[in-house]
């Protein structure tokens, strides 16, 4: 993450540690002073219902992604995008209640290559860690992350992913990679898991999604610019 802004050709570069979840949609487990005036909430699109995140960690999450892919002439806000769905919908169901999660202990303090080792399943630590990054932004500027300016909840997740905020039982970076990692699938996840509205970014990379094959398209675009639209699940059901 850039000092001044977040360049999002720099978030793009990091994308490619999500590997191909970022594609299928199956999840894997940054201080400045106050603003002068109090700034309204992000505006954000959002989903008909939320599955499992209540009002306040839904409007965390919509800050970050909104934070984290802010809309600009390449596409809209993370949040636009369907982002804060994906990670609802996520959260709700197997992913969120750690049905291949392995916890029967022991736990112990891992080394990263270790993975996950909390005895929380997903859901509960993305809420253990949406309440800790609430209570420690809220000593600090007197109020909920996702009611913070624009400038503030960049340096809020700089210092996250620097590992700076103290949070009780688990380490801020750690969350902050979770953040940033569910953030991604769902950008670049197959729209029918609730992220990547519209195919934005597939579009914005220029990635044809799932055709099944290309053998009509050869001749057409051979030593040319393949330039049809993207093709998602739900264009072959």
């Amino acid at each position: 993450m850039a000092d001044d802004n977040i360049p999002r050709r720099t978030f793009l570069v990091g994308a490619g540690a999500a590997g191909s979840a970022a594609v299928t949609g199956v999840t894997a487990s940054p201080v400045v002073a106050a603003a002068d005036s109090a700034p309204a909430p992000v505006a954000t699109a959002q989903p008909d219902a939320w599955l499992t995140l209540n009002p306040t960690e839904a409007a965390f999450v919509m800050a970050v992604v909104d934070t984290l892919i802010p809309a600009d002439e390449l596409t809209p806000s993370g949040s636009a995008c369907g982002v804060a769905t994906f990670i609802d919908r996520q959260l709700a169901g197997a992913y969120g209640s750690g049905a291949r999660l392995y916890r029967d202990g022991p736990f112990l303090k891992g080394k990263p290559e270790h993975g996950y080792q909390l005895a929380l399943t997903p859901r509960d630590y993305f809420r253990a860690g949406i309440a800790a990054t609430n209570d420690w932004v809220r000593k600090r500027h007197g109020k909920d992350f996702d009611r913070l300016g624009e400038a503030e909840r960049e340096a809020a997740l700089k210092e996250m992913e620097q590992g700076k905020a103290e949070f009780p039982g688990f380490s801020s970076k750690e969350f902050f990679e979770a953040l940033l990692t569910i953030t991604m699938e769902g950008f670049f996840s197959d729209p029918i898991y609730g992220g990547n509205r519209d195919m934005a970014s597939w579009k914005m990379v220029g990635y044809p999604g799932l055709p099944a094959s290309y053998r009509d398209d050869v001749k057409t675009y051979f030593n040319k610019k393949y330039d049809k639209p993207p093709q998602s699940i739900a264009d072959f059901v």
